[in-house]
């Protein structure tokens, strides 16, 4: 059986500036890191979108380390809390 090469959008740690989100999208895409940030700082100063795209991205995509977001981990979390009553028992799942 064959492996596939699958490319994933995820922060990455090498070249980590703040959270990983412009290396991360430099290296799934095939550009330099430097580019990006450039591009999102272009964007922040004419639009004011940059620090938003960022923020979303920085939730959205999921560590190199890890297979999940931030937001998928808080959902998660979320529904683990809602599955246990106040006596500390699990409910059992729909």
């Amino acid at each position: 059986m064959s492996e596939y090469n699958v490319k994933k959008l995820r922060r990455t740690h090498k070249g980590r500036i703040i959270a990983g989100v412009c290396s991360g999208i430099g290296e799934y895409f095939g550009v330099d890191a430097n580019l990006v940030r450039i591009a999102l700082a272009i964007v922040t100063i004419f639009g004011g979108l940059g620090v938003g795209v960022y923020a979303i991205g920085w939730l959205l995509m999921p560590d190199e380390y890890s297979d999940t977001s931030i937001v998928q981990d808080l959902i998660n979390k979320q529904q683990d809390r809602s599955r246990t009553d106040w006596s500390g028992e699990q409910k059992p799942m729909p």
